[in-house]
């Protein structure tokens, strides 16, 4: 098993797990590896280094930065400052997308109508969440009814597994 650190045009920042190097290279040159948090396909491998456990590996400098878990507030950080930010920064969009999703209702393609029908009190007033065009988005705008874009990460859309 191959893990390889990963990277989307925005910088975002992911593992890939793959059978072989082979496997990786002929899923990114089918262009089948996205970005978790963006879809993009426009991926690149990030340089890595092996960890071979031994005695005196302790005394080695990580290549990459070292993430681990800040336990008091429940975030990932890294040991430079820049990946530190970055980190802290997905982690907060992908918690914040998370809540978005449990905490609201999803009414796909009926977002606009059912937007208004809240809007207008003909049902009871809740969290909604769903897909809508731009002009509709402009219509719903024009009317006066708040909305709001957010982009879901395909694999907050569906299970894991």
């Amino acid at each position: 098993m191959k893990v390889l650190n990963l990277c989307c045009a925005h910088d975002h920042h992911f593992e890939g797990w793959f059978g072989s190097e082979a496997d990786y290279l002929n899923q990114h040159e089918r262009g089948l590896i996205a970005c978790p948090l963006c879809a993009d396909t426009a991926v690149k491998r990030l340089p890595s280094a092996p960890h071979i456990h031994t005695s005196s590996s302790r005394a080695l400098e990580p290549v990459l930065p070292q993430v681990h878990a800040d336990e008091s507030a429940g975030n990932a950080v890294a040991s430079t400052p820049e990946a530190g930010v970055r980190l802290t920064q997905q982690a907060a969009w992908m918690r914040a997308v998370q809540h978005v999703m449990a905490h609201t209702d999803d009414v796909g393609h009926q977002f606009a109508e059912e937007a208004r029908r809240i809007h207008y009190g003909e049902t009871e007033e809740r969290a909604i969440r769903g897909q809508a065009t731009l002009a509709e988005a402009k219509a719903l705008v024009e009317e006066g009814i708040a909305v709001l874009p957010l982009a879901v990460p395909a694999s907050l859309k569906g299970t894991l597994q």
